[in-house]
């Protein structure tokens, strides 16, 4: 089987897990010291907090801007669910809002129309390695004076107008799960240039504390403690990062041009403005699930898009959501439709992707 996505995990990652062993320090020390470093060098904030999770970061960057019950925060409905469970854990209510065709990014023109007193944040996602257009984004937001928490979960490397995204707003997220751009196997980094928010956050995963070691709790807070096993294993894959976006970049532009003959397979647009790092590599067909079957058959794993969030099963009928205006997001489940995110892991050999490329010619070529 050629599986759709995996970490390109090696004897770097020993090494740097064997400097934790023989520090005897497994919880936040120096490991996660430098981690934080390397992250903060790479996106340039200013402020670079590690959690135990990328879910548990939103809620921490959310519950430091005191978003919570009765507020209102704007989410694009094609996402991970994360994004919207997120906003339900901090008591708020998230607002579904449709997407753009092109980059499948949130409409801030439909983003606008859902804008009323309640509305405390907006939320955009970078998907599948593209920024949303934080022009829009931040032009709406200075408007209605809303918060911006941008979830970059996908984002780790990616640019808008040659700036990190997740440093856009008030506050951004990055996430380090097993099959993210570069992984800890769990995790997720808050990022900020406003000092006050940085220490919230860090009291909000560390039990309401400004530091380990003390038993006087300033605030209530709750426990997002990172590892230095985490910590080790991302720094390995940090010192990949270049590379990774590299054999990316190839992969992605290897499948564009051998599969541009085949008029009925669409690739996913981009963005000008955006610096991309192709996390998965993902075309648009009328024919989606015949392909992905079909390709099942020949052993090679497919993906996929997120599942609209206005279609999960959890949300119907709850109290805990709302749904927007337009009702029907008749572009994210356009999208959710067509979508299919093919092999695209740094580890795809030239073999593998051609077995890819000639399986999904045969297919087309039955199909005529």
């Amino acid at each position: 089987m050629i599986n759709q996505i995996e970490p390109w995990i090696d004897h770097n990652e020993l090494r740097e897990l064997k400097r934790v062993i023989d520090s005897t320090f497994v919880t936040e020390a120096k490991l996660t010291e430098e981690f934080e470093k390397m992250t903060r060098d790479l996106t340039g904030a200013k402020h670079a907090i590690t959690i135990s999770n990328g879910t548990a970061a939103i809620f921490c960057a959310l519950k430091s801007l005191d978003i919570g019950i009765g507020d209102e925060v704007i989410v694009p409905d094609l996402t991970f669910i994360a994004t919207a469970n997120a906003v339900i854990m901090a008591g708020a209510i998230p607002v579904f809002c449709d997407v753009y065709e092109d980059t499948y990014c949130i409409d801030i023109e439909k983003a606008e129309e859902l804008i009323n007193p309640r509305t405390k944040a907006i939320m955009p996602v970078h998907l599948y390695g593209q920024s949303a257009d934080m022009e829009k984004v931040m032009e709406m937001a200075s408007k209605y004076k809303l918060k911006v928490v941008e979830d970059a979960a996908q984002g780790v490397g990616v640019k808008f107008n040659n700036q990190h995204v997740g440093t856009f707003g008030d506050i951004g997220v990055l996430s380090y799960y097993g099959n993210k751009i570069i992984t800890c196997g769990e995790g997720g980094m808050v990022l900020t240039n406003n000092v006050e928010l940085a220490n919230r956050c860090y009291k909000l995963k560390n039990h309401g504390r400004p530091k380990k070691g003390i038993f006087i709790h300033e605030d209530i807070g709750f426990n997002f403690s990172f590892t230095e096993m985490q910590a080790a294993v991302g720094i390995a894959q940090m010192k990949k990062l270049d590379k990774i976006k590299t054999r990316k970049q190839e992969i992605r532009d290897r499948y564009v041009k051998e599969l541009t003959c085949i008029t009925a397979l669409k690739p996913v647009y981009i963005d000008p403005r955006t610096d991309p790092v192709f996390w998965f590599t993902s075309f648009l067909s009328n024919e989606i699930d015949e392909l992905s079957e079909y390709l099942l058959e020949c052993e090679i794993q497919t993906r996929r898009f997120f599942y609209p969030l206005h279609l999960q099963p959890c949300y119907q009928k709850s109290n805990l959501i709302k749904q927007g205006n337009n009702k029907t997001y008749s572009v994210s489940k356009l999208i959710y439709d067509r979508g299919i995110s093919l092999p695209s892991s740094f580890s795809l050999s030239e073999e593998e992707q051609e077995k890819v490329i000639m399986a999904i010619k045969n297919f087309y070529a039955n199909r005529d």
